[in-house]
Order: structure tokens, then sequence, then C-alpha cells
């Protein structure tokens, strides 16, 4: 699982890159403009994605300004690294518990 969350963060970033390369220095013809047109989906996207980030998590982790933009920039690969994070929690304090 985690390589499979790190090159789905390595694409991410990739994609990021592309879009922001775009915005500095367009692509010629239709590309731009699909370029930019998901340049703002995708950030729409991830502003949702850290909004449920807060909601869900706020309460289980202790979250910083660096966790915010790791699921910003990363989305969904980051919400499940956090996710195992906290089951990981959580099963530790059910043993402890036991």
């Amino acid at each position: 699982m985690p390589l499979l969350i790190n090159l789905g963060k390595t694409i991410t970033l990739v994609a990021w890159l592309m879009m922001i390369y775009n915005l500095i220095i367009p692509f010629d013809g239709n590309v731009a403009i699909i370029l930019n047109i998901l340049l703002g989906i995708t950030s729409m996207m991830h502003c949702f994605q850290v909004a449920i980030f807060h909601m869900l998590f706020k309460n289980l982790l202790p979250l910083n300004k660096k966790d915010y933009l790791q699921v910003f920039i990363f989305g969904i690969f980051s919400l499940l690294v956090y996710r195992q994070r906290v089951l990981a929690t959580t099963n530790a304090q059910e043993n402890y518990q036991q």
C-alpha cells in the first residue's frame, strides 16, 4: 500500500507541476485551455478534500499547517496516510485497554 500511495503522490505532483507550468508558459492550442480548466477543477476538489480532512481528523490527530498543505497538494493519497495513522492509533489504544 505505501508503494501505491507514493506512486499516486508522485503522479499528482507531476500533474500539479504541468498545470502550473502551463500558467507560466502556456502550451499551444487547446491544451493550454484544458490544463487551465483542470487546474481550476483540481484546486476546488483539493480544497474540498482539505475541508473533509479538517472535519474528520481535527479531533483524532494533532494537525498543523503542513498537514493541510499535504492534503491540498496530494489529495486522497494524503488522506489515506492520515487514515492509516488514525487506525494505527486506535488499534494501539484498544490493545492497551485490553
